[in-house]
């Protein structure tokens, strides 16, 4: 199915949102090479709920000796991947404030192939929610479109908050990081053409 399959005149309100959501996320990431996206999970009417979005940038997936991460007089340089995929669940009460999407990096595809992992201080990296990323607050939320180009840009590090203030990181560790290492030494500051 395609959403030009779909008349918007005969959609539910949330039906017709989800449909605006796909329309926009085909006009902008079409024929891109950087950003990419899949629909992998329908309602009942055939509109997409979740996503799998693909991004080729490079950008850092770890740093060496993170079993030391945060170990005074230790150097944690950075490590780089290019190839990262978040998936895009949207609840049944989306497109309300107490219903957002859930915006989640995923490390292994559909055959168990590992995938590279971010390290950002707005993505988790450590513990039970790895993968889970903050966006921004449930009350400014835009579109789908929007998120997945804010995302990018935290993949690129043109975009992070690492201070330890509200709204706060949303991983602790890879802030102190930012913070401590990957700004002073110019790691976050790299060239995408590599």
């Amino acid at each position: 199915m395609k959403s030009e399959d779909f008349d918007p005149k005969l959609l539910s309100g949330r039906n017709r949102r989800l449909l605006h959501e796909w329309q926009k996320l085909e006009d902008l990431f079409d024929g891109r090479s950087d950003i990419s996206y899949r629909v992998v999970g329908r309602n009942g009417d055939g509109l997409p709920t979740a996503y799998l979005i693909d991004y080729r940038l490079l950008s850092i997936c770890g740093v060496c000796q993170v079993e030391r991460l945060g170990e005074p007089g230790v150097t944690n340089p950075p490590l780089f991947a290019k190839g990262y995929r978040m998936r895009i669940d949207l609840p049944q009460g989306y497109p309300s404030v107490d219903a957002p999407p859930a915006f989640r990096f995923v490390t292994h595809d559909e055959a168990g192939t590992p995938i590279p992992h971010p390290w950002h201080p707005n993505i988790r990296y450590f513990g039970d929610f790895a993968g889970r990323v903050c966006i921004n607050m449930a009350d400014t939320y835009t579109d789908l479109a929007w998120g997945i180009g804010r995302v990018g840009e935290f993949l690129r590090y043109e975009r992070y908050h690492a201070v330890a203030e509200p709204p706060y990181p949303e991983d602790m560790q890879v802030a102190a990081w930012v913070i401590r290492q990957g700004e002073p030494n110019g790691w976050i500051y790299f060239n995408q053409d590599n």
